[in-house]
């Protein structure tokens, strides 16, 4: 036991205690349950880990591995070999042996399915370093994102200033270029880092014949065989990711939907003006609601044949007539992309013969879903359905993604060099199925009832099934912080944000107590979250300290599926708000479904 003292003022010290973490009460009683004249041999940790860890297929063999390990961490002494004391049993809890989500899970989703069936781990401007209006293009924050388990790039690809090469930059804006070719190489050498799942590179296109052809020579030389082609009429349906392993796919508007494209083209100036999130705290604001987006409203209904800006639907010029398209570059593209004539009820034609991939905006889909719910429901189950960010985040922040995947939408586009609560719900969904990118849809996203209905989010449906969280104690900031990071003048007064985001009706938020001057916080405090659609349900875990004189600062997050949690007592880490996990922060909880 260590002692830190803080400066009061210049002739005053005021000196704490740094405790060291022991076992909360209910830890003590397990292991007295669990254990024989203070000792916990295989056969009772065996019997634990079933009985209470809920591993139904634990063996004895498991139990007498984490002894092992936990020999070589406590050092325990000769009488002890056999088994494990209280310190040891507590460390087992409260290390990295004893994750959330079951590391030997893996990808175990059926990834047979067609690529509609699954949520896909999508970025947005993938190339932007920071904000969208005036920071660097680099081919770095793609590879960022390829390593952390991204599975679809976006690139805009325009002429350079020469007009004889290919850049990728955010049109219209500030930012600086990077060169295509750079980029393409990056991907190729990176791409498969994280999950050998596909990748599919979105290409926001305002090229020339003559750099089509440039790029499609690009694209074939630098990936050669790892390329996939579909061939130049597109798919009758998406073939499934198991087949497509180590494959890189291209999706874009084929030349010939170029043919009279009338741009509706939004001021620069827009762009510029208040951001969403100027006002958010370090760690970003709260997730929005999601209930005002899902009320219907007579003044948001999208009229048939209004006219709807789309990324991919820029050009150089206002208007333009598409000239004799480069058919080597029609060859590329495998998934097509595009908006056919009319209005929204147009775009979410499903066409029995055919497989697309719509894009709408942020503000567009909150319109579509608030008068075209199902339709967008029975478009998802058989096309791809990509959702961007409004023009207005040039912070790089981000929207609820819970309202693309509850509509099905596949593509739900983020920023990913953001951050926020946004972006740890978008973390928190992809940490499921090994993290490969690619999570499937539940089940009742694919089908249609026999009264040709289809699932809507805005019903309130019973509860399935009740998650019951308790959350015990913290432990690492005072080997990850300095100890004035938190209080110039004492230990920091931690307090825990638990909650579910999910459909509406599940979502909530709860906060323990706070503990003050507390380097090792216990709580001991619990939580009920009834769930109607567990499914698409993730637990929202976020630690701050408590500052009377102003803001509270960020003390941890994370994000988990709901879908994958591992009953019992858990030791879960804490991320950083860019999502990186901490060294030695987390929190000792324990999750039980009723």
């Amino acid at each position: 036991m260590s002692k830190q003292t803080y400066r009061i003022c210049l002739c005053f010290r005021r000196g704490f205690r740094l405790k060291v973490a022991e076992a909360p009460p209910e830890i003590k009683s397990l292991f007295e349950r669990y254990s024989e004249n203070g000792i916990m041999i295989v056969d009772h940790l065996h019997r634990f880990l079933m009985e209470v860890q809920g591993e139904d297929k634990a063996t004895k063999e498991n139990a007498q591995a984490i002894i092992d390990t936990m020999k070589e961490f406590m050092h325990l002494n000769i009488f002890h070999r056999k088994g494990l004391n209280l310190e040891a049993f507590f460390r087992f809890l409260f290390g990295d042996l004893n994750p959330p989500q079951s590391p030997s899970l893996g990808v175990h989703h059926d990834m047979t399915a067609p690529l509609s069936h699954y949520f896909i781990y999508t970025g947005h401007n993938s190339y932007v370093t920071g904000n969208q209006f005036s920071s660097n293009s680099s081919d770095v924050p793609i590879m960022k994102a390829l390593h952390r388990g991204v599975r679809v790039i976006e690139l805009d690809i325009w002429p350079n200033s020469t007009k004889d090469g290919v850049d990728v930059r955010h049109g219209r804006t500030l930012t600086t270029p990077v060169e295509l070719i750079k980029c393409l190489m990056s991907i190729k050498e990176h791409a498969f880092s994280a999950s050998s799942h596909p990748v599919v590179l979105t290409l926001e296109d305002h090229l020339t014949p003559d750099l089509q052809a440039k790029v499609a020579e690009m694209v074939t030389e630098t990936f050669g065989d790892l390329l996939y082609t579909s061939g130049p009429e597109g798919l009758k349906e998406f073939p499934s990711p198991a087949s497509l392993m180590k494959q890189l796919i291209i999706s874009t508007k084929p030349p010939k939907k170029h043919l009279e494209t009338k741009i509706v083209k939004e001021k620069e100036n827009e762009s510029q003006k208040g951001k969403d999130s100027a006002d958010e705290d370090a760690w970003g604001k709260e997730v929005p609601d999601l209930k005002p987006a899902l009320e219907a409203s007579d003044k948001d209904e999208t009229e048939e044949g209004e006219d709807h800006l789309d990324e991919e639907d820029l050009d150089d010029e206002d208007s333009k007539t598409q000239q004799i398209a480069a058919p080597e570059y029609k060859r590329i593209i495998a998934i097509h992309a595009g908006k056919v004539k009319g209005g929204l009820s147009d775009w979410l034609r499903v066409d029995p013969n055919e497989v697309r991939r719509l894009s709408l905006s942020e503000q567009e889909f909150e319109k579509a879903i608030k008068t075209h719910g199902a339709e967008i429901i029975r478009f998802t189950q058989r096309n791809l359905l990509r959702i961007f960010p409004k023009i207005l985040r040039v912070d790089s922040s981000n929207y609820n993604p819970l309202i693309g995947w509850m509509y099905g939408a596949q593509m739900v586009a983020f920023n990913m060099q953001g951050y926020g609560r946004s972006l740890w719900l978008m973390h928190g969904m992809f940490r499921a199925n090994g993290g490969c990118g690619y999570v499937k849809k539940p089940d009742f996203l694919l089908t249609i009832d026999p009264s040709n209905e289809v699932f809507d989010p805005k019903v309130r449906l019973p509860t399935k099934k009740t998650l019951k969280v308790k959350v015990y104690m913290g432990e690492g900031w005072y080997l990850d912080f300095h100890h004035t990071h938190f209080d110039l003048y004492s230990p920091p007064d931690f307090y825990t944000r638990v909650g579910i985001a999910g459909v509406p009706a599940d979502t909530r938020m709860e906060k323990t107590r706070i503990i003050q001057d507390e380097w090792t916080p216990i709580w001991d405090e619990e939580f009920e979250f009834p769930l109607t659609v567990p499914e698409l349900a993730l637990l929202r875990i976020e630690v701050h300290e408590y500052d009377m004189s102003g803001k509270d600062d960020f003390g941890g997050q994370t994000c988990l599926p709901v879908s994958e949690l591992r009953t019992g007592i858990r030791a879960v880490p804490l991320h950083d708000s860019m999502g990186e996990k901490y060294k030695n922060v987390k929190l000792l909880m324990r999750f039980e479904f009723v």
